[in-house]
């Protein structure tokens, strides 16, 4: 009885033909070029043996490999892919290598979340003292005003005065180096971020308070089900489209009418082409 690696190593010699079947590959009154030696080592379900691939373990380790777009997709191969592609870890994994956070803490409220990992995902945690302006913070984090005005669904710099704290873009992705972030939903922000927190970690009075009025499924589904009567989709549409447009309904409905019209647009193209 073998060991795992042993065990490994055997299922991968299965993932690749055997020799007598790449020669089928090429024209043997011809030299095949570099190409063809290239494609013919291609791994797929069509030149190699698919069911090498039912190890868990070595499933894993293929796809903790892909972005977290490619990670996705790999889930609709099969009930299995979909079970490992579907992991927490694999998931948060893939969301954190692209910009090499070492921890990723905290559960969002929809696994749509990890799906895209681009770098308004992350936003920095400030806590607002005595004489803070929203010029003053864009000076200081070197951002711009109407970024942190975005981010905290903010419509002028009164709104300062009434917050606790602010989020601000991260602009530097070497700021998120071997860094710890928390998945928070920031309730007067209305979305929900990756936060890293510069000095000390998350404040945990502040967190109940944002965690009670947002993850709660009551005031999800009310959401959902405005976003959905508004686009008059079903409610997995909807979820997407809030999700990627981090918790915002206002950016949902944007983005989703700029889908409708690029589609609009495409049928007329084939209609009169």
């Amino acid at each position: 009885m073998g060991c795992c690696g042993d065990d490994d190593g055997d299922l991968l010699d299965q993932l690749v033909p055997p020799e007598s079947d790449t020669h089928t590959y090429f024209d043997h009154n011809s030299s095949p070029s570099p190409s063809s030696f290239a494609e013919e080592v291609v791994i797929s379900p069509m030149n190699s043996n698919f069911a090498a691939l039912v190890s868990k373990d070595l499933l894993r380790a293929i796809l903790e490999l892909l972005p977290p777009q490619d990670l996705a997709r790999s889930a609709c191969v099969c009930r299995l892919w979909r079970a490992v592609a579907s992991e927490r870890e694999m998931r948060e994994k893939a969301f954190r290598s692209p910009w090499k956070v070492r921890r990723v803490l905290g559960d969002p409220s929809s696994a749509l979340f990890w799906g895209h990992s681009r770098l308004d995902r992350f936003a920095i945690s400030h806590r607002l003292r005595r004489g803070d302006t929203v010029a003053g913070l864009a000076l200081r984090y070197s951002v711009q005003v109407m970024g942190i005005k975005r981010l905290n669904n903010m419509m002028s710099d009164h709104g300062i005065h009434s917050r606790e704290r602010l989020l601000i873009p991260v602009v530097k992705p070497e700021l998120l180096l071997n860094s710890t972030c928390y998945i928070e939903f920031d309730e007067q922000a209305k979305r929900e971020v990756a936060v890293l927190y510069l000095e000390g970690g998350p404040d945990e009075k502040t967190n109940n308070l944002t965690n009670r009025a947002a993850f709660t499924e009551r005031g999800k589904r009310k959401i959902l089900n405005s976003l959905r009567r508004s686009m008059q989709v079903d409610v997995e549409t909807a979820e997407f489209y809030l999700s990627f447009s981090n918790g915002d309904p206002r950016a949902a409905m944007m983005h989703f009418s700029e889908d409708l019209r690029w589609e609009r647009q495409k049928r007329e193209h084939y209609i009169f082409s």
